[in-house]
């Protein structure tokens, strides 16, 4: 168990040299651990449903206040000390197997995951001084995606929002705290079980929808992303995520009711959690979605049930 436990300690630390400080892949790497117990979080998500109302699920974070001299704030860069980052390490050594996890034959082996880490290594440094279409000339930084490289789940929303191109992290304004307690509350998982991503990786102005042209320069990064990840599920936030990867004009209320692949990959659609923001009316129907994505990966519909 010693061997096995330091072969996975100097495979977790090869993995964050390749990633750096400012890694695609969070702080607290992928460390396992059992689904978590139900929690007020996941009830909360179970809200009653009503009628839909027509209302756009685009990024709705405020905008960020402007400097004395008109410029947009600096980025913000993520720090972790090498004392943290030796913790991590230790307590993904000695961490258990998670519930539903992929079997031996199944998962990546330790020169698969690290080619899978610097293929996407490499494929963030292409992202971030992109200038494919003209939504590069205002944001601050591409925000190339984070989470596990060998994640079971990718959840993909439409854009980067003012939090998100202040922080080059994904889903880390209101919409993506909900998200974090849907994944912890409903799927008993946490957000670095997890891949995160954006059909687009810079920020639209006033957090519009992005419009087709930007959408066809920044697609072929979103799907090599899946091809690097190999999720068993993916999971598209919203209307605009959902019809550019599986090619439809369909509504999120249609594409909810069927099933849906992409590359052979199960696809589940549910509402934006920006939109759960506006309308939480609809918490009960992305209940219901989660308990399918649960349901693909073997897990309880609920967790700790």
């Amino acid at each position: 168990m010693s061997d096995a436990r330091s072969l996975l300690a100097a495979h977790l630390a090869h993995w964050a040299e390749a990633y750096g400080s400012d890694l695609a892949v969070p702080e607290g790497a992928a460390v396992p651990r059992a689904p978590a117990a139900a929690t007020q979080a996941g009830s909360d998500v179970a809200a009653g449903a009503a009628p839909e109302s027509g209302s756009t699920e685009s990024h709705v974070e405020a905008a960020r206040a402007p400097s004395s001299d008109g410029r947009a704030p600096a980025p913000v860069a993520a720090a972790d000390s090498q004392g943290a980052a030796e913790k991590r390490l230790e307590a993904a050594a000695s961490a258990g197997a998670p519930a539903g996890a992929r079997t031996d034959s199944e998962a990546i082996t330790p020169s698969g995951r690290e080619a899978c880490v610097e293929a996407l290594r490499v494929l963030r440094e292409q992202v971030l001084p992109c200038t494919r279409c003209k939504l590069h000339q205002a944001r601050q930084v591409a925000v190339f995606g984070e989470g596990d490289p060998e994640a079971r789940v990718m959840f993909v929303g439409e854009a980067p929002g003012a939090k998100e191109d202040q922080t080059g992290r994904p889903f880390v304004g209101p919409a993506g705290q909900l998200l974090d307690r849907i994944i912890e509350g409903a799927m008993g998982l946490r957000r670095e079980d997890v891949f995160i991503a954006n059909l687009n990786k810079c920020r639209p102005p006033n957090n519009r929808t992005p419009d087709a042209e930007e959408v066809a320069a920044c697609l072929p990064y979103l799907k090599e992303q899946v091809q690097l990840v190999r999720p068993e599920v993916i999971v598209c936030l919203g209307r605009t995520a959902a019809q550019n990867l599986l090619g439809s004009t369909e509504s999120t209320t249609a594409l909810r009711r069927r099933q849906h692949a992409y590359a052979d990959t199960p696809v589940v659609v549910t509402w934006h959690p920006a939109y759960l923001l506006r309308e939480p009316s609809r918490k009960r129907e992305t209940w219901d979605d989660i308990k399918k994505v649960n349901r693909l990966l073997g897990l309880p519909e609920v967790p700790g049930s």
